[in-house]
């Protein structure tokens, strides 16, 4: 097989890969996350830290997979499938020069904007708090611009079909982060410095996360040579459309930074604390959107034939795609739902992370919840809309989506809760609440618009109920083994202290054992009742674990 030929795949193998290697990813990053919440918390410094990763950010969501896969695979893939490996190559080597000459000049811009993007968008720091997020943004840009070129290996990977090494690349970034804070952390370093020893420790891991790509990227391609060369047809259809993706994840993430600034102006804790709910809400949209849409794009975009033969290809497998990510997507959001609090304990609970903190991420939690189906099918929906070569449409609702949304945030998360009596920090609620909303709108408006390219779309009618229904059941389940515990063995006194008498407070045991005693039978219960109603998708899953069980034998 020749080094630009794609190895052959089977439906869901991919996906299957690329979850594989967002759970080990994902799963890093959660032990990431429960690291820094012992050494940090939610105290002054973490919330300063969390805003100023988010700042350079911009450039690897502006440049970085979801562009790439909005204007790079389509056209990559599609030149693969036809087997033109030199225009593939050339394709491969124009997009890696001219995104590293512009990732180039965005790092050193930024890096002298530094001060202003801080003012914009963590508007509710003053004095120390904002010298300290200058001098970690500053840092931070570098590395955020490796991550683009990490992002650009990925699209080469995924084209080849080579799923698994991109998704767990993050591994490795969050090792070193992990190794930075375990270090530093014992050290017994002062907040703010141990805040900026973390920002390289961020750095060497972008550098680590784009390394280890390299060389499977390199012999993936027949011959590589990076040019700044924009003379074949197949690099404009790139650049033409990398605007228009650069346009909408530009917007994407102004509504991102909109979150930021109105976290930051409703405290600190409200910050830090919205990071660590985004972090436990996008593990359910990585395993399953991210990873059935990343595994779909390219397939999609090799679909050859007539008008009806793409579009009868691309329904069977939306229709594919849309099922699975429902099947997992809508236990998870019960979950964040009603037993959020034992959830984000089990995961984050320790050190100066307390269970009050706890208590506080479930309410974030809660919000989450309203829009996790619509955001992982969404994502679903704006890659085929890729695949067909429209980065119009998507943009079009993405700018609708967050136009809408950051006026209602700014109502329902700043005003809102003075109206109405409640505490200030209760106002970040209102932003998860805001950002579910904002997702089942873009997606429905994603869905109507794809109906009118290649026909109706969408999951069979009733699925959702039997699931909703199979995920409710277990989330009663869930919640009254937790009230079950709190009766027996009281509740847990931080929460009672700070939230004084709280609705259903957890019991007072150590957050892991409550989660495996609650998480387990949810799961149980979930799987029992969608199995027992035939749906396929709970079936596939009996049958592989039967057959891994069988093989063990």
């Amino acid at each position: 097989m020749s080094p630009g030929t794609p190895a052959r795949g089977g439906r869901g193998g991919g996906a299957l890969l690329v979850a594989a290697g967002i759970l080990a990813s994902r799963l890093m990053g959660l032990v990431r996350e429960r690291v820094f919440a012992h050494y940090l918390g939610n105290a002054g410094a973490a919330a300063v830290f969390k805003a100023a990763l988010r700042i350079p950010n911009f450039l690897q969501n502006l440049f970085g997979e979801g562009v790439l896969s909005g204007s790079f695979i389509p056209v990559y893939a599609g030149l693969l499938g036809k087997g033109d490996t030199k225009e593939a190559d050339r394709v491969a080597g124009a997009v890696f020069g001219l995104l590293a000459l512009a990732t180039s000049v965005l790092v050193a811009v930024g890096m002298l904007a530094t001060p202003l993007f801080v003012d914009i968008i963590a508007a509710g720091f003053e004095g120390e708090a904002r010298e300290l997020a200058i001098r970690l943004v500053r840092i931070l840009f570098p590395g955020t611009g490796v991550l683009v070129l990490s992002a650009w290996c990925l699209g080469v990977l995924n084209s080849h079909r080579k799923f698994l090494l991109s998704y767990l690349a993050p591994v490795v970034w969050n090792l070193a982060i992990i190794a930075t804070l375990v270090v530093a952390g014992a050290r017994g370093l002062p907040e703010d410095r141990l805040v900026e020893v973390l920002s390289y420790g961020v750095v060497a891991g972008c550098l680590l996360q784009f390394a280890v790509q390299v060389p499977s990227t390199v012999r993936a391609l027949g011959g590589f040579r990076p040019t700044l060369s924009t003379t074949s047809e197949s690099v404009r259809q790139v650049l033409r459309s990398f605007g228009t993706v650069v346009v909408g994840r530009g917007v994407v993430q102004v509504s991102a930074y909109v979150d930021t600034s109105y976290a930051s102006l409703i405290a600190d804790r409200a910050l830090s604390t919205l990071t660590y709910a985004q972090t436990i809400y996008l593990i359910p949209v990585s395993l399953f959107g991210m990873s059935i849409s990343a595994a779909e794009l390219p397939e999609m975009s090799r679909a050859a034939g007539t008008g009806e033969e793409v579009a009868t290809k691309l329904r069977t497998r939306l229709e594919a795609g849309t099922r699975r990510i429902a099947f997992f997507v809508v236990p998870s959001s019960a979950a964040l739902l009603f037993i959020g609090d034992v959830v984000a304990g089990g995961l984050l609970q320790t050190g100066r992370f307390t269970a009050a903190d706890t208590r506080y991420l479930w309410y974030l939690l809660m919000g989450s919840a309203v829009g996790l189906v619509a955001s992982a099918l969404g994502r679903l929906y704006a890659s085929t809309f890729y695949a067909l070569k429209d980065t119009r449409t998507p943009l079009r609702f993405a700018t609708l989506r967050v136009t809408l949304g950051a006026a209602a945030a700014w109502f329902l998360a700043l005003r809102l809760p003075g109206l109405v009596g409640l505490p200030e920090h209760l106002g970040a609620v209102f932003l998860t609440i805001t950002s579910g909303l904002m997702a089942w709108f873009e997606s429905r408006m994603l869905r109507r618009a794809l109906a009118g390219k290649i026909g109706r779309v969408g999951l069979p009618k009733g699925l959702l109920t039997k699931l909703w229904g199979a995920a409710i059941a277990a989330g009663l389940t869930g919640l009254g083994i937790k009230v079950a515990l709190t009766r027996v063995l009281g509740p847990m006194p931080r929460v009672m202290e700070e939230w004084g008498g709280s609705l259903v407070p957890p019991p007072a045991l150590h957050p892991i054992i409550l989660f495996l005693a609650v998480v387990l039978p949810f799961g149980a219960v979930y799987f029992g009742i969608t199995g027992a109603l035939g749906i396929p998708e709970s079936r596939a899953v009996f049958q592989r674990i039967l057959r891994r069980r069988g093989g063990a034998r």
